[in-house]
């Protein structure tokens, strides 16, 4: 049994205009966590740009886990990470996300989290490997 799944989703060729709309992103991605069952906690974005390349990190902290974006605005990507458990469906957020604002090509992978019945961390063996007992 799995304790969540978690979505990792690269988005490429997206408008820069959007890779810098920290508030609009933010505002969206709660709504699509709400829409799909989940209670959004708290809200957090930081523009960057003064010293570092432009764009924006945005996270919204669920009772279910989160969501978060990361933005590279000079090159039109978009990393999200949209982590739930219990019932709510992570796809459904990104659902939402995708009809909501244009999000260029979007690859996703999905990951049960702690899926594996006997796993094993060994924080000893290089910081973060893991084994199967």
């Amino acid at each position: 049994m799995h304790k969540g799944k978690h979505l990792l989703i690269d988005c490429r060729n997206v408008a820069r205009e959007l890779c810098l709309d920290d508030k609009r992103f933010l505002d969206v991605m709660a709504r699509a966590a709400e829409r799909a069952g989940a209670t959004v906690i708290s809200q957090v974005r930081y523009k960057f740009g003064l010293d570092s390349p432009p764009g924006f990190a945005a996270v919204v902290v669920l009772d279910e886990s989160h969501c978060s974006a990361h933005t590279y605005a000079d090159l039109g990507l978009v990393a999200l990470d949209i982590f739930t458990c219990g019932n709510t469906e992570p796809r459904e957020v990104l659902e939402y996300l995708r009809a909501e604002m244009d999000l260029g090509n979007v690859a996703v992978r999905e990951l049960r989290r702690f899926e594996a019945p006997n796993l094993v961390l060994d924080p000893v063996v290089a910081g973060c490997e893991t084994t199967f007992a």
